[in-house]
């Protein structure tokens, strides 16, 4: 009888793995040069103007948001928009002193870093000329899509 408990147990995990493998496999087909109603929406169109730009002279190809070494992390569409905001910093000397990184926070929610100080949300920024950039980037990104 513990022979059978032992046997059944050991194939019983082999499918378990076997079923997670496959699940594996099949989250990285995603073919995202077409059109498909099993993507998120925001998969469905180019990633911007300045994130094609900024992943190609970094040498990544076209990605869907750049991200580069000691970044925060941030969902892919706060990512995108950080991406055209760092493009509309960089034609702008007021705005090119302002060193400007989205995240995530634990909790899931925007977290916006500029100079090194955290802010939640683009209300407690502390620049309302740099809150007035940003607000016109999202309103561009939402345009887009």
């Amino acid at each position: 009888m513990s022979t059978f408990i032992l046997v059944a147990g050991g194939l019983l995990v082999l499918i378990g793995v076997g079923l997670l493998a496959l699940v594996f496999l099949k989250s990285n087909q995603v073919n995202l040069t077409e059109k498909t109603d099993d993507k998120p929406e925001w998969m469905h169109a180019m990633p911007p103007e300045e994130t094609v730009k900024a992943t190609l002279a970094d040498n990544e190809g076209v990605t869907l948001y750049d991200h580069d070494e000691g970044e925060k992390l941030a969902a892919p569409f706060a990512e995108q928009i950080e991406d055209v905001l760092r493009a509309k910093a960089a034609e702008d000397q007021y705005l090119k002193s302002f060193d400007i990184d989205f995240a995530t926070a634990p909790d899931g929610s925007l977290e916006i870093w500029v100079n090194g100080t955290r802010y939640e949300g683009m209300a407690n920024l502390p620049d309302e000329r740099l809150k007035d950039t940003l607000l016109q980037v999202v309103k561009e990104w939402n345009s887009r899509k």
